[in-house]
């Protein structure tokens, strides 16, 4: 599951790194995305075992979303991974994790209160703190200049290979490969 906000308005901000990545994963193998409103998501399926997933709710929601997924899907916490922006780690940082707190990101603190867990696998993928004279709702919303895009570019390729280990040999083979610094 990729994390972000729905509508062209946000197309390529910050805080839709996640919705990019699985944009690139569904791309990679071909997938179409189908809109599916009873789990307010667009999915893009791969048989019967993947399947790539963005909330159509806007990203403080997002846990709404997911819980329906699982549900029709029969799916544990441990059976997703959640990909979404972090302002914590430094641009083109990746950290694969378990579990974890929220670490104030609103979407991730919605999946905590609507799995009532925080027992899912998550790659935080680093897009910088706002500047000292910026809000924070201005830089997540914000869009990556052209040189940073081509970095992001570079580093959602790097993103989507750790996710694909992931699948095929596991998350703590894709924490020990992937996790990196920018």
């Amino acid at each position: 599951v990729g994390l972000g906000n729905p509508g062209p308005e946000y197309e390529k901000t910050r805080h839709n790194i996640g919705f990019e990545l699985v944009d690139r994963l569904a791309a990679e193998r071909g997938l179409k995305w189908t809109k599916e409103h009873k789990f307010r998501s667009k999915t893009a399926r791969e048989g019967r075992g993947l399947i790539l997933a963005k909330p159509l709710t806007f990203m403080n929601l997002s846990g709404n979303a997911v819980a329906r997924l699982m549900r029709a899907h029969d799916l544990r916490p441990d059976q997703i991974l959640i990909a979404y922006d972090d302002v914590s780690l430094p641009p083109g940082s990746l950290r694969f994790r378990a579990s974890g707190s929220a670490g104030g990101h609103n979407g991730i603190r919605s999946l905590l209160e609507y799995l009532g867990t925080e027992e899912f696998p998550r790659l935080r993928i680093g897009i910088g703190a706002a500047a000292p004279d910026e809000l924070l709702t201005d830089h997540v919303l914000g869009r990556f200049s052209p040189e940073e895009w081509r970095e992001m570019e570079k580093v959602l390729a790097i993103a989507a290979d750790g996710v694909n280990c992931a699948l095929s040999a596991g998350l703590a083979s894709a924490m020990n490969q992937y996790n990196r610094r920018a």
